[in-house]
């Protein structure tokens, strides 16, 4: 029942007219449990909220189905107001993005102009880091190839390793001496067995073999996660070969575990909440449905209250 839940939400988050018809509806039905809101400043006061509770983010305006050149520009449009809003409010706070919002599947050289008038004004705006998150299977070797060449010109962008991969240790060790910060996670995406493992007990036994692969390789690791096995295995890991905790993060979404949020800060360790705004968050909200039935359950509760 819990695998068809899942397949039930993945297959509706990819469906364009639902998608659509969401943006006229709002913020509705639960959604602000993981959205934090609609408008820059909305999310701005989030992230600073959460700044005051010792745990740093990262913004993501959400955006999906970009079939236009203009809706790619105007996204980067907004990536880069992001970008200087974070600045000017000074907030502890990085940016995440998806490369089909700025037009790669229009275009990759539309894409890359995008990310590169992204970066730049990251520099501008003190050097934030820029994470390009990992989309569906189809995307994933672009997506790679446009970080490679992104690397060449900039130090402020990495990306995210999906643990259910069978390529993703291979992927890392092609990224091991380039220094890459990336994002280590299981995946959310429905992928046939040709290219991912089905079994969750596999997922969870690569995805500790690429997180102790990157740390143990020297680089930057953000490893984001809900689960306590995960995250009492990365404690270990860190404690037993000495590696200090600015070389490492945990991070997780905003709207779950907000109280284990906040006591891995407590703890010292460094935190990151990945926050999402926007009025396009169809597609992201049905994804967080499809993880978990607790999640079904608080939404259907919230619609009965109201």
């Amino acid at each position: 029942m819990e695998q068809a839940m899942r397949n039930f939400f993945l297959f509706l988050s990819k469906n364009k007219s639902l998608n659509a018809a969401a943006k006229k509806w709002g913020l509705r039905f639960g959604a602000t449990r993981f959205v934090a809101g609609e408008t820059i400043s909305e999310a701005i006061q989030k992230v600073r909220e959460l700044n005051e509770k010792g745990l740093l983010c990262t913004l993501d305006h959400l955006g999906e189905f970009v079939f236009r050149e203009e809706e790619a520009n105007e996204s980067a449009d907004y990536c880069i107001m992001t970008l200087e809003a974070i600045s000017a409010s000074a907030v502890n706070c990085n940016l995440s993005l998806k490369l089909t919002q700025l037009g790669l599947d229009i275009s990759r050289d539309l894409c890359l102009h995008n990310m590169r008038r992204i970066l730049d004004a990251a520099k501008k705006n003190g050097n934030i880091f820029v994470r390009i998150d990992m989309e569906d299977y189809a995307h994933n070797e672009v997506t790679l190839q446009i970080l490679d060449e992104l690397l060449q010109d900039y130090d402020n962008v990495g990306t995210v390793i999906q643990a259910y991969l069978y390529k993703s240790a291979d992927d890392i060790e092609k990224l091991k001496d380039k220094h890459v910060n990336l994002r280590l996670v299981k995946g959310a995406y429905k992928e046939p067995e040709e290219v991912a493992y089905p079994e969750k007990a596999d997922v969870d036994e690569n995805y500790k073999k690429i997180i102790r692969q990157h740390i143990l390789n020297g680089n930057y690791a953000a490893v984001a996660t809900h689960d306590d096995q995960i995250i009492h295995f990365v404690k270990r890991l860190v404690e037993e070969h000495n590696i200090p905790r600015d070389r490492f993060e945990f991070q997780m979404l905003y709207g779950i575990r907000t109280q284990s949020q906040v006591e891995l800060a407590r703890e010292g360790y460094r935190m990151r909440v990945y926050v999402p705004y926007g009025n396009d968050w169809y597609g992201y909200f049905m994804r967080r449905l499809a993880e978990r039935p607790a999640n079904v359950a608080f939404v259907l509760k919230g619609m009965v209250s109201k």
